[in-house]
């Protein structure tokens, strides 16, 4: 689950129903598989928050002056999502690790925006053990079947990332800094 995180088409909405199917199976042991998956998504949100953090806000904003048009993040943006997280930032980190793609990207403003490291840790944790227990056990009660749900996860994850590129083209097309 650190590869998801760092490197988010490795989707845990398939990787930890597999490994909770495993365990039905005998293979794993379901415990196992959930602070595995937890531990590792802990640690790739941990590299995107220090990363963050060292970044910070200022010289994203600075970066974003000269650069923004490619990540199609303008300065605007950056100001817009600082007192968003200022104001929810604690549901924002904690739901977050629900949402795919977003359980990756929600340690970025957390870092940017200098959530306590006290306070970041225990939300990415909880909201990271619910995700990933409630995946494997959705495998692990699935058994054998899992490998029928992962015919329609398959094509679901590839519509999603479908939707996200062409956002991302329709944002680049029309970015005004």
């Amino acid at each position: 689950m650190f590869l998801e995180n760092v490197f988010p088409p490795i989707p845990s909405e398939i990787i930890m129903p597999l490994a909770g199917a495993e365990a039905a199976n005998g293979k794993l042991a379901i415990i196992g598989v959930v602070v595995a998956g937890s531990i590792g998504s802990l640690a790739g949100a941990l590299l995107w928050y220090a990363l963050a953090r060292w970044l910070g806000g200022k010289r994203l904003k600075d970066w974003s002056a000269k650069h923004g048009r490619w990540t199609t993040l303008s300065v605007q943006d950056i100001e817009w999502a600082e007192r968003l997280f200022r104001k929810f930032g604690t549901p924002l980190v904690f739901g977050g690790r629900l949402v795919p793609t977003v359980r990756t990207l929600v340690a970025i403003p957390a870092g940017i925006f200098a959530m306590p490291l006290v306070r970041f840790v225990p939300l990415t944790l909880a909201g990271t053990l619910f995700w990933e227990g409630g995946l494997a056990y959705a495998g692990y009660a699935l058994g054998e079947e899992y490998r029928q749900v992962q015919d329609y996860l398959n094509p679901a994850t590839t519509a999603i990332l479908l939707g996200l590129l062409g956002y991302y083209i329709y944002r680049l097309v029309t970015f005004k800094h």
